[in-house]
């Protein structure tokens, strides 16, 4: 039996509803293309800045990590580990000229190693949540941020939170901000 999930908005209930019916050996978190408005907005809640490394957790198509290399001239990495998303966003990125600045790691998040990490960005189940929070707790550096869609660290209180009522496409979405 999967355990009960609190999903703040219809998107992140449509997500808990998915993992609910999967098998027990599924990923962390559904893909879900995050809207391009959610995509900024959670890159500006997480206040990044020029050069900062970044990191998204679970980057699907790579749509953040382009947008903080390409706007925000940050150093973006996602981790990915569905081999057609990493190809797709590979590709993507080598397309678009930024392969300085925008890298994508094919690979299982929970074994990668996110010290210089200045701001991590996640669309993660609450399960996975609880399974990266001592990976975090352990790694990440005074001052490190992570901005949180739809689903929050329940053993953190964040620095802030913000609701997007309409993404553009109808719907809302919740963001949590983490300063550690």
């Amino acid at each position: 039996m999967r355990p009960f999930l609190f999903c703040t908005t219809a998107l992140a209930a449509v997500g808990c509803l998915l993992w609910a019916q999967a098998p027990k050996d599924t990923k962390l978190a559904p893909y879900f293309p995050t809207p391009e408005l959610v995509v900024d907005k959670m890159l500006q809640l997480g206040g990044i800045k020029p050069g900062e490394k970044v990191y998204d957790l679970g980057s699907g198509d790579g749509r953040i990590v382009i947008m903080a290399a390409r706007k925000y001239k940050a150093n973006a990495f996602g981790v990915e580990l569905d081999e057609t998303l990493y190809k797709q966003s590979v590709e993507r990125i080598r397309t678009l000229g930024l392969t300085p600045t925008a890298h994508i790691i094919q690979g299982d998040l929970l074994e990668q190693d996110y010290t210089s990490a200045d701001l991590l960005t996640i669309y993660l189940l609450p399960v996975a949540i609880t399974k990266v929070t001592p990976i975090f707790d352990k790694q990440l550096k005074k001052g490190a941020r992570i901005v949180a869609h739809d689903f929050e660290f329940f053993q953190w209180t964040p620095a802030r939170v913000v609701d997007i009522d309409d993404d553009g496409e109808g719907r809302s979405h919740r963001l949590f901000l983490y300063r550690r």
